[in-house]
């Protein structure tokens, strides 16, 4: 018996054709304004046959939009959020900023559509900074933040004490966080030292939540700073603080391989 055409909820396919987030569309659906084949859904669950059925909202049809990978280096301070209650700066306005101050023949077809929907794949808080990816490829995101994807994030982390090799040996071995979860770090080496403080790689391939600070403060460590200089094969690089760009077609083929590597 021929099985019918696959089906997702009217939310992710929302999220799937580039539109917006899930979170957004499901507030779209609640409030009328998303039809499925000509009538009003207001289920953010309802089923959608992604290939057959038509969805629109406020009247006009939602198409399959370019997918977009950008990379950022963000800098301390700003809020890995969409909007902040407090007034803050977030990521948003580094991208819609850039965007504004290039003329509109100097922006890729890229970075236009860009300006329909990304969201930040994983997040670094307030006072992390370095490489953080943005798309509108909600599956994309979610395999690179998926703990079984064991993808490496490298960091560089300048802590206040100068340590020795059993401290970084610790650091693998793992560290009691003060909740009693069991935190390490894949690998772990110096890289350089002053008289009173010292600069560490740390690399992660589970990203538990502030995963790094909280392995140093159960070890009654500052952390003076905190830069995420990789993602899988992806370098940070040359890119300036406060500065984003498109993925290359090979940088995000490394990463797709890598994760394929990872996970298998």
């Amino acid at each position: 018996m021929k099985e019918g055409p696959r089906k997702i909820g009217l939310a992710r396919a929302l999220s799937k054709l580039g539109y917006c987030s899930r979170s957004q569309a499901a507030l779209l659906i609640r409030a009328g304004r998303v039809t499925l084949n000509g009538k009003v859904r207001r289920d953010a669950e309802t089923p959608v046959a992604e290939r057959h059925d038509r969805v629109a909202i406020d009247g006009e049809a939602v198409e399959s939009r370019q997918k977009s990978y950008l990379m950022m280096n963000k800098p301390r301070g700003v809020i890995t959020t969409a909007s902040d209650e407090k007034g803050r700066e977030t990521v948003f306005h580094i991208l819609q900023n850039s965007l504004r101050e290039e003329s509109r023949e100097q922006q890729s077809s890229v970075q236009r559509k860009a300006l329909h929907w990304v969201a930040p794949v994983g997040r670094l808080d307030k006072a992390s900074e370095g490489l953080l990816l943005f798309t509108n490829d909600s599956e994309w995101a979610a395999r690179i933040s998926s703990p079984e994807t064991h993808l490496d994030k490298t960091y560089h982390v300048q802590i206040g004490r100068v340590v020795d090799r059993d401290f970084i040996q610790a650091l693998t071995a793992g560290v009691k966080a003060k909740d009693g979860e069991l935190l390490r770090a894949k690998q772990a080496r110096g890289l350089r030292a002053g008289q009173k403080n010292c600069w560490l790689e740390v690399i992660l391939d589970e990203g538990r939540n502030r995963h790094i600070r909280r392995m140093m403060e159960a070890l009654d460590l500052e952390v003076l700073r905190l830069i995420r200089v990789a993602i899988g094969p992806l370098l940070l690089g040359d890119l300036s603080k406060g500065s984003y760009r498109s993925l290359s077609t090979e940088e995000k083929r490394l990463l797709d391989r890598a994760m394929r590597r990872q996970s298998s």
